[in-house]
């Protein structure tokens, strides 16, 4: 059974690697590794499983050939990876506020 921080990070790449080994993710820049970058792909990403879902919902509630396991798979999908998006935040915030505390 997998628990709720894999279903969390499964959507993440950079999880799914080798714990032995750690990766450099530079702040800023062009390559396709900056946290930038990393972020708008996160951000799309949990986008496009809302959009998915709903896609779904609407396909069902029309009467389509759609499964309701598929809908209610697609629909804890994007919840799972919206409460992801807002732990990041949560955490992205409270780093912010301890290097601001650090500066008085």
């Amino acid at each position: 059974m997998q628990t709720r921080l894999d279903l969390l990070t499964r959507s993440l790449p950079e999880f799914g690697q080798d714990r032995g080994q750690s990766v450099q993710v530079p702040v800023t820049g062009t390559s396709d590794n900056s946290f930038g970058k990393t972020l708008t792909r996160v951000i799309n990403e949990v986008s496009d499983t809302r959009d998915n879902a709903g896609d779904l919902v609407q396909r069902f509630a029309n009467g389509e050939n759609v499964e309701l396991h598929q809908v209610m798979a697609a629909s804890e999908e994007a919840g799972v990876a919206l409460d992801m998006l807002i732990e990041l935040r949560n955490k992205v915030v409270e780093a912010y506020r301890s290097v601001i505390s650090m500066q008085s």
